[in-house]
């Protein structure tokens, strides 16, 4: 760590829960986010500012114009740019320091067993089922942790899945795969803007307390926020032997 870093990180380093060692693992990690969007810019944006080393941040679609209410990462400049493209100028304006890779398609279980051996955490910001469960199975079978949001309308979701604890579910274990629920998708329903902020900024949260050591105390919890009322609730959940991903792991 150079003296840059210990300005730039100096609010971290004072925390006695992250340090000079915390930041370190910080600056040596490679965090995968799935989606640039709503949930995706807050956790780039903050894991950028953190000072995760390298980020790659996956996402097939453009900037739109109706994006803009909610995915802070991009301007109205870059409507019509690739999002990942879009937010990792946005990441580099705030932290040049981070190496951030780009990838502008979906991911199948192919990309995502090539690449999850070098990642450290997966934040799941995916907006489809699809996605999910792809996502969830290759963290199952790397023993990678996954950190998972959802946000629609005035509720949002958090949890983290850590495939390292053999007490942990996984998300297939909640959401098991051959359920397909019928697709909800904010371009129908609407979401709060402000919503995707305070879940995606949770989830770069737990990321940076998994990365740093300190853990996360969300694993095997379900956090739910009804934006409306502003009241948290929380369901606890348990591993199920028979998962068809995880199941036969532990």
């Amino acid at each position: 760590m150079n003296d840059d870093h210990l300005l730039r990180y100096s609010r971290h380093i004072l925390l006695d829960d992250v340090g000079i060692e915390g930041q370190q693992r910080l600056i040596d990690s490679h965090v995968l986010v799935v989606g640039a969007g709503g949930l995706g810019s807050p956790v780039a944006l903050y894991l950028a500012a953190s000072g995760v080393g390298h980020i790659t941040i996956a996402d097939h679609d453009e900037v739109d114009l109706t994006n803009l209410q909610r995915q802070i990462a991009h301007t109205t400049a870059r409507v019509g740019q690739l999002k990942v493209e879009s937010a990792a100028q946005a990441m580099l304006a705030l932290n040049p320091e981070v190496r951030v890779t780009t990838l502008a398609h979906r991911l199948d279980a192919a990309h995502l067993n090539a690449l999850l051996p070098t990642v450290t955490v997966v934040v799941d910001c995916s907006d489809n089922f699809e996605t999910r469960q792809a996502v969830n199975a290759a963290c199952v079978k790397h023993t990678v942790p996954l950190v998972s949001g959802a946000a629609l309308r005035m509720d949002g979701q958090l949890a983290v899945y850590d495939a390292r604890d053999e007490q942990s579910p996984c998300y297939a274990c909640i959401f098991p795969p051959g359920h397909v629920p019928e697709e909800a998708q904010c371009a129908t329903m609407g979401v709060l803007a402000p919503l995707v902020g305070v879940i995606g900024t949770m989830q770069a949260m737990e990321t940076v307390k998994l990365i740093t050591g300190m853990g996360s105390r969300l694993t095997g919890r379900l956090q739910m926020l009804d934006g409306r009322g502003m009241a948290w609730s929380e369901v606890r959940l348990q591993r199920n032997a028979s998962c068809p991903v995880c199941g036969g792991k532990h």
